[in-house]
């Protein structure tokens, strides 16, 4: 199962060309998992949260096939790996007609806010996380 969300490329994602500025495609997938996260409906504060916080530690795109503006750009994440303290996130981005046109990983890890070192995760974290893990 994947998490999916839809938006669409406005012309100030665009390069003079109308081509999507390759560093947009992590605003649309950020905006993506942000989606996501809030489909927990999670008690506590994900994002500002007292005890945690929950940095990408590593980023990289593969661009297949260029986004231009006014297509919508569909995203499909999936958790790649699950571990103890943090998780791989997956994201296939589609256009209209269907293709995959950029792939996205991200890591990320939980860390406590006052030692600066990794913690467990929420198990309610965790427990929403695993639904979208890749079989």
């Amino acid at each position: 199962m994947s998490f999916n969300s839809k938006s669409i490329i406005s012309f100030h994602d665009c390069d003079p060309a109308g081509i999507l500025f390759y560093g947009r495609i992590f605003f649309f997938t950020h905006s993506a998992y942000e989606a996501m996260i809030s489909s927990f409906n999670l008690s506590e504060d994900y994002w500002l949260n007292e005890d945690y916080v929950v940095p990408i530690i590593k980023s990289e795109a593969g661009y297949r096939i260029p986004f231009k503006y006014n297509d919508e750009i569909r995203i499909e994440i999936k958790v790649s790996k699950l571990k103890s303290s943090s998780f791989e996130l997956s994201y296939e981005c589609f256009n209209q007609k269907n293709e995959l046109c950029v792939e996205v990983k991200t890591v990320h890890v939980f860390v406590d806010k006052k030692l600066w070192k990794k913690k467990a995760m929420p198990g309610k974290l965790e427990e929403n996380l695993r639904r979208f893990m890749i079989e």
